[in-house]
C-alpha cells in the first residue's frame, strides 16, 4: 500500500497548480512553484553545468573542457592527463621556471565537452584555435556557477497546465538535472522535493529546505567561491555604460511585459532616463555598499515606472547583465541586460 501522505502532498500539489490567473502565479511562489524563466530555474541550471574552469590553464576557456584522457606537452615535457588531478601536474611545470615560455601544446584530436553537455571532437590544433576565439566573443554569457555540488537523487513534481497531468521524476545526475531544466516549456510548474542536501566549495554539507534558502547557498557561493570571481568589475563603472533594457521583471507575478522597449541609461550624477519611443522620464539612483551587501537604489514618480523603485540587492552582474533581487515578504526581482 502507498502511504496516505504521499497521497495528501499529490492532492496538494494538484490543488495548487489547477488553473493559471496572475494571482495564483503568486500563490505558485509562495508555495514554492517555478517556471523554466524563473531564477532559481535558470540558476540550478547553471549549478548543474559542465565544470569547465578546472583546465583553464590548458583550454584558456570557461565555457568548455576537454574531455579525459589526453596529453600535453609543456616546455618538452610530455603530460598524460588522465584524471583531474592531473592538471596540477600542468601547473607544476608551468610554475616551475620564469625563463621557459610555458605554451601548453595539445595532443590533437581531443574531444571538448561544452558547459551544456554537447561532445564535439577536435582534430587539429587550427579547429581548437578557431573555437576558443568563438568562444572569446561570448565573454559575458552566463557561465557555471562553481562551488556547489548538489548530492543526488533528487525528486521534482511537476504540473503541465496545458493537459492538466502531474508528474514525479527522479534526478540522479548534473546532466540529468541541466536537461531537465532545459526541456521544460512555459506550461510547466515545477516544485523540489526538499530538504536537498549540497556541498559547498569549503566541503561543508549543508541541507536546503526552501526555495529562498537554495537561492541564498547559490549567492554565497556567486559572492565567495574563488572560481566564480575570475574577473573583478565595478558596478558603478558597468551601469553607466550605455544603456539598458529590463528582461525581467518579477513583482507578485511576472510583469516583464509592461516594460517592453523601455531603454534605461544610468548617469554619473545618479540620474537615469527611461524612454520608449517618445516617452521619457528621469530619475535617480544609487548604489552603497553595506556589511558586504551591494545594494541598487532606484527611484521614479510615475505609477508605471515606479513600481521598479526598491533598493534592490545585487545578486550577480557582469558587463552585460544586471541581475537585483528584494527578499521582503515575497521575493522580488528585476534584472537588466545591455541593450
Amino acid at each position: 500500500m502507498f502511504p496516505l501522505k504521499k497521497y495528501l502532498s499529490l492532492a496538494v500539489f494538484l490543488f495548487l497548480l489547477s488553473c493559471q490567473s496572475e494571482s495564483e502565479e503568486q500563490d505558485y511562489n509562495q508555495q514554492g512553484t517555478v517556471t523554466n524563466v524563473s531564477p532559481l530555474t535558470t540558476y540550478l541550471q547553471r549549478v548543474a553545468m559542465v565544470q569547465t574552469v578546472q583546465d583553464n590553464v590548458i583550454d584558456r576557456s570557461s565555457y568548455c573542457t576537454i574531455k579525459l584522457p589526453y596529453t600535453v606537452t609543456v616546455n618538452n615535457t610530455k603530460i598524460a592527463v588522465n584524471t583531474t588531478a592531473d592538471y596540477q601536474k600542468v601547473s607544476d611545470n608551468i610554475n616551475a621556471s620564469n625563463t621557459d615560455d610555458d605554451i601548453v601544446k595539445i595532443d590533437f584530436p581531443v574531444t571538448m565537452v561544452y558547459y551544456n553537455y554537447i561532445e564535439k571532437v577536435i582534430p587539429a590544433e587550427t579547429d581548437f584555435n578557431a573555437l576558443i576565439d568563438y568562444w572569446n566573443l561570448y565573454p559575458d554569457l552566463l557561465s557555471k556557477i562553481n562551488g556547489l555540488n548538489i548530492n543526488y537523487p533528487i525528486t521534482i513534481n511537476s504540473y503541465n497546465s496545458t493537459n492538466q497531468t502531474a508528474s514525479s521524476v527522479s534526478i540522479v545526475s548534473d546532466q540529468a538535472f541541466f536537461n531537465f531544466i532545459k526541456n521544460l516549456n512555459s506550461s510547466q510548474y515545477i516544485s523540489l522535493k526538499y530538504p536537498i542536501s549540497i556541498v559547498d566549495y569549503n566541503n561543508q554539507t549543508k541541507s536546503i529546505t526552501s526555495n529562498l534558502e537554495f537561492e541564498n547557498a547559490i549567492k554565497y557561493v556567486i559572492d565567495y567561491c574563488p572560481e566564480n570571481n575570475i574577473t573583478a568589475l565595478d558596478l558603478t563603472e558597468t551601469i553607466t555604460k550605455g544603456s539598458w533594457g529590463v528582461p525581467y521583471f518579477f513583482s507578485g507575478s511576472d510583469k516583464t511585459s509592461s516594460y517592453s522597449g523601455y531603454s534605461f541609461v544610468f548617469k554619473s550624477d545618479k540620474s537615469v532616463v527611461a524612454t520608449k519611443g517618445a516617452i521619457s522620464e528621469t530619475g535617480q539612483w544609487e548604489t552603497t555598499t553595506a556589511y558586504g551587501v551591494r545594494t541598487l537604489k532606484i527611484n521614479f514618480s510615475t505609477e508605471l515606472l515606479g513600481k521598479l523603485n526598491s533598493n534592490w540587492t545585487l545578486f550577480e552582474f557582469n558587463n552585460s547583465q544586471i541581475r537585483l533581487r528584494d527578499v521582503g515578504t515575497g521575493t522580488n526581482y528585476l534584472y537588466f541586460e545591455k541593450n
